[in-house]
């Protein structure tokens, strides 16, 4: 009872004075109406370093970084940062507690041992978290992801019960725009963010579990989306690929799921040399291909094979570990995946 108290508590102190929440009607209730926030339009070119910042007036965004790393043993490691940004009401941030802004970070650590998670959450407007664009820094209470202003170096921290990482991240490859220009759909009927990448970062570091410090190195993928209503209310929620192949090339893809229809397919194919190409549902294919179920009893596909035949991509994808749930306040499964003999990846899968 204490600890409902405690969590009935830290939600109206960051709820503050606002009306409540209606019950999600899809994923976190990203499905719901958001008619008096900024809309995403087609046409709006982004902006850099502007658009490495937060974003009044949209209700939902976030900064999301997964790293695929390797010991100094041949050992598989996967890392994840993220931070979200949820407005309450339209409007711009303050600096006082009258700040609509509410932010959220998960971290995790994926690998030998199994999967770790963290959560912290926080209230804008009073320091405690927050995103700078000029230089680059957004942080919630101690994590930070920081770097110069076009994000080409960048040094990421966090810490959970039992877990650690310091990792430095750099490249010289530039931004990846998503569907149009950086204009995402994701159902065809006026559901989209403002979506780009940076799948190029090269990372050395360490990570540290149960005390034991663990040099590593390998490949990061940086994820940054807003928007205000990226679900239909019929849609239950996403399965999300972000893939390193061994030849350079990146690929992303994703497929959200309708409740009485055919899952949105979209996707991006970068080549090595950062050239990409947008993709649209008749080229993928995602077929699960194996289900695991959970120590809390959910079932979820944690082995897919993945198709793009524009691409000549025909792979088995395969968690690097199965149990990798999130069991955060919107829970998820997010960790780190095998791409057969061709690569390493992230896989995401929200809404189950």
């Amino acid at each position: 009872m204490k600890t409902e108290a405690w969590l009935l508590m830290a939600c109206l102190l960051l709820a503050g004075c606002d009306p409540p929440v209606p019950a999600p009607k899809s994923f976190a209730g990203l499905g719901a109406d958001a008619a008096a926030f900024r809309q995403v339009v087609p046409g709006v070119p982004l902006e850099f370093p502007r658009d490495h910042g937060a974003h009044d007036g949209f209700r939902i965004e976030w900064w999301y970084v997964t790293a695929n790393l390797r010991d100094a043993q041949g050992r598989d490691w996967g890392v994840q940062w993220t931070l979200f940004r949820s407005a309450l009401r339209p409007g711009p941030e303050t600096t006082d507690w009258n700040s609509p802004n509410l932010w959220m970070g998960h971290a995790a650590l994926t690998g030998p041992g199994g999967h770790q998670v963290s959560e912290t959450l926080a209230r804008g407007g009073v320091g405690q978290a927050g995103v700078e664009a000029q230089p680059f820094r957004a942080w919630i209470n101690d994590w930070s992801l920081q770097g110069d202003p076009d994000v080409t170096h960048l040094n990421m921290r966090a810490s959970g019960q039992g877990f650690r990482y310091d990792l430095a991240l750099k490249t010289d490859r530039p931004l990846v725009l998503h569907g149009v220009n950086g204009y995402s759909e994701k159902s065809g009927k006026g559901q989209a963010s403002y979506y780009y990448s940076q799948p190029f970062y090269t990372v050395s570091g360490e990570v540290e579990r149960d005390g034991q410090r663990i040099a590593v190195t390998g490949r990061a993928w940086l994820d940054r989306e807003w928007s205000s209503q990226p679900l239909a209310a019929g849609q239950l929620g996403w399965d999300w690929f972000s893939l390193h192949l061994d030849s350079g090339a990146k690929l992303m893809l994703f497929q959200v799921r309708e409740a009485d229809a055919l899952s949105y397919r979209a996707g991006t194919w970068v080549d090595p040399h950062g050239q990409s190409q947008a993709l649209q549902g008749e080229q993928i294919e995602l077929t699960p291909l194996a289900w695991t179920t959970l120590d809390n009893g959910k079932r979820l596909p944690t082995r897919w094979r993945v198709q793009v035949p524009l691409a000549q991509v025909d792979v088995e994808v395969d968690a690097l570990v199965p149990n990798a749930w999130m069991g955060t306040r919107f829970p998820y499964w997010e960790g780190p995946v095998r791409v057969g003999g061709t690569g390493r990846g992230y896989l995401e899968m929200t809404g189950y």
